[in-house]
């Protein structure tokens, strides 16, 4: 896949927001050596919380844009660690999804792939990563998904 992150950003309609200020008592990332760790980032938009439970009245597509949401807000905290320029990211190597669901709910790593297909899209061979994907009676706020990452940059 040739070309910036930027562009590729711009090619998909993806206007990356400022990074979500952390909402406790932690830091959004923490760079060690070469390697960048993300909080947990919540499906929060510019509309506001994405909230609901799958396998309740939250559609797996809903949960899917809701985990598309997160992995926005985790490329911004990312760009923010790697001082605006995202053409310093090496690899994407672990993402954490957590999903807000009923006991009956099984489709968790479905609603996770709203996050890992985005990761392919803008970063293309080095946006694939390892992955853990997990069903929780709560989430923070009432969201639908929270995920975090790990990612290698070019120091």
């Amino acid at each position: 896949m040739s070309g910036t992150i930027q562009s590729r950003l711009d090619a998909l309609s993806i206007d990356l927001p400022a990074a979500p200020a952390p909402a406790g008592s932690y830091v959004p990332y923490v760079i060690v050596g070469d390697m960048v760790y993300v909080s947990g980032q919540i499906s929060k938009d510019e509309t506001g919380l994405i909230c609901g439970k799958l396998g309740d009245s939250f559609t797996l597509e809903q949960g899917q844009q809701a985990a598309h949401v997160c992995g926005v807000n985790l490329i911004s905290q990312l760009r923010d660690a790697c001082g605006g320029d995202l053409d310093r990211v090496k690899k994407i190597v672990k993402l954490g999804g957590f999903v807000n669901a009923t006991a009956e709910f099984t489709d968790h790593p479905a609603v996770i792939n709203g996050a890992s297909d985005l990761m392919a899209k803008v970063f293309g061979d080095i946006g694939t990563h390892a992955r853990a994907a997990v069903g929780c009676a709560s989430l923070p706020l009432g969201v639908a998904v929270e995920i975090e990452g790990i990612f290698q940059i070019k120091t």
